[in-house]
């Protein structure tokens, strides 16, 4: 096994290098009621390379502006992302151009200290090889522990909003996993360190919900 890159043994601020892939398409109603239509979405998902933090955007299309709009909304709420690796999928090389076109116009127009800041805070986009998904392992691990939960969730469609909420769930539930093994022997002081340690001080997810598997599922509400 070859040696990890430098960004995954090297601290960092959480998402300061980060990995990005899509997941999909899943079936979205576009309204709520009987007899409605439904169409495509999908999940991009962003991983850290340092924390294994995780990420969830519901996206509309796998269009670049799509995914540029995602990418706007993770960095919104998570902060300025350095370095962004991913396959070489048209959309994302699509995005990198755009990006890379946007801060080159905002160069343009500014000048002295403030070009100098744009030009530090633009995203540095890496593409891994073409057919190589074994090289983008950590973002395709984030991908099948997403997709774990999804598959027992999923009964029905759900709405963009409904998606949305739910994505928001799985995302706390992945970021309250441990990250280093716990010692049985002390069972009373278990406190494992998780992904959420370093994103909110604390595991997301502290509460256990109720255990409704035995419950009928015509008996719970939608």
């Amino acid at each position: 096994m070859g040696d990890l890159p430098r960004v995954r043994i090297t601290p960092a601020r959480p998402f300061l290098h980060s990995g990005e892939d899509f997941a999909g398409p899943y079936q979205i109603l576009r309204s709520k009621g009987r007899g409605c239509n439904t169409t495509k979405a999908y999940i991009a998902i962003f991983v850290c390379m340092s924390t294994k933090a995780k990420h969830l955007e519901l996206v509309g299309d796998l269009t670049s502006e799509a995914f540029i709009g995602a990418f706007r909304r993770f960095v919104a709420r998570r902060g300025r992302c350095a370095h962004l690796w991913s396959d070489q999928g048209r959309n994302f090389v699509g995005a990198n151009k755009e990006l890379v076109a946007a801060w080159a116009d905002a160069k343009m127009k500014f000048e002295g200290h403030i070009s100098e800041m744009l030009a530090l805070d633009g995203t540095q986009w890496h593409f891994i090889p073409a057919y190589s998904p074994h090289m983008g392992g950590l973002w395709e691990a984030g991908v099948k522990s997403m997709k774990y939960h999804m598959k027992r969730i999923l009964t029905c469609n759900l709405t963009y909003e409904e998606m949305t909420t739910l994505l928001c769930q799985i995302e706390a539930c992945l970021n309250s996993r441990p990250l280093s093994p716990i010692d049985d022997s002390d069972t009373d002081n278990i406190l494992p360190l998780t992904p959420g340690h370093f994103l909110i001080g604390e595991a997301p997810i502290n509460v256990p919900h109720s255990d409704l598997k035995n419950i009928p599922v015509s008996h719970l509400s939608r």
